[in-house]
């Protein structure tokens, strides 16, 4: 069955960093374009950062000069470096990306389950 699988959120004080992973499980036969989102409590889910299988990415103007995104194609993982947090970057982010999921080349949006960042004054 073919999944997203995060992991590397956690608790961290302001200031600090966290990098976060995503990689897919399962048979997949291409990846597109991935990406994160997140959302905080009573808020909307929000684009974070995306990223094309040639590397063009687009961030949201919150977290430019703080978060970058970047993939692996080979392992099918996207990543999420996050510096300078914030306590307002505190959510839980997703994971997306567009596989492809069978040998005739269609695909499907997929998301990951959701990792926690906590960001402390």
């Amino acid at each position: 069955q073919v999944q997203l699988v995060e992991s590397g959120g956690g608790l961290v004080q302001a200031g600090g960093s966290l990098k976060l992973s995503c990689g897919t499980s399962g048979s997949v036969f291409g990846v597109g374009r991935m990406g994160w989102y997140r959302q905080a409590p009573g808020k909307q889910r929000e684009l974070v950062a995306l990223i094309l299988s040639d590397g063009t990415t687009n961030s949201a103007d919150s977290v430019k000069g703080r978060f970058t995104i970047s993939r692996d194609n080979a392992k099918n993982t996207v990543y999420l470096q996050m510096d300078s947090l914030k306590p307002e970057d505190t959510g839980v982010y997703y994971c997306h990306a567009y596989l492809i999921t069978d040998r005739w080349k269609h695909g499907d949006d997929y998301w990951g389950q959701g990792t926690q960042v906590t960001v402390s004054s």
